[in-house]
């Protein structure tokens, strides 16, 4: 009898899990889940740009936004819990810094095989944590498709 083949993601989760890197998975998905998790609207003021621990660090452009999503705590938190499927985030923290701004009407697969460097500055700090050259390099290409993937679903 031969063994039912195995989804790739549920092979990188066991995989990220028995090296205990399961967290940073949990990470790489609120920043590439982020603009479906609390909409355009607060994308475009706020961005995540660090997670210790279960505590998610905001950079937001201006004191107006900062205030407004310092009441807002409880639904963001809520809302990209719900996305990345657990209880990942409890607290948020806000820092006022620069946003880079979300193009909606640039076409940004003009050449789909080039990355922004916001993408790829992602994808370095996940794989970072992993000291298995292989496995490192299979997670990279894993996470270039991801990116890839979504702005390929963004532009139809």
């Amino acid at each position: 009898m031969r063994k039912p083949i195995e989804r790739l993601s549920a092979t990188i989760t066991k995989l990220l899990k028995a090296r205990g890197l399961e967290s940073r998975l949990s990470e790489y998905r609120i920043f590439g889940q982020w603009e479906a998790a609390v909409g355009d609207v607060i994308a475009r003021h706020a961005h995540p740009v660090a997670m210790h621990g279960k505590k998610l660090t905001l950079v937001v452009d201006s004191p107006a936004w900062m205030q407004q999503l310092s009441l807002l705590k409880p639904e963001i938190k809520e809302k990209v819990n719900s996305i990345i499927g657990n209880d990942v985030v409890r607290d948020i923290k806000l820092m006022l810094g620069e946003v880079a701004a979300v193009k909606k009407n640039a076409d940004p697969l003009d050449d789909p095989a080039i990355l922004d460097q916001k993408e790829r500055i992602a994808i370095e700090r996940y794989a970072e944590e992993i000291h298995d050259p292989d496995i490192k390099e299979a997670m990279r290409r894993v996470m270039e498709k991801d990116f890839l993937s979504r702005k390929k679903k963004q532009k139809k």
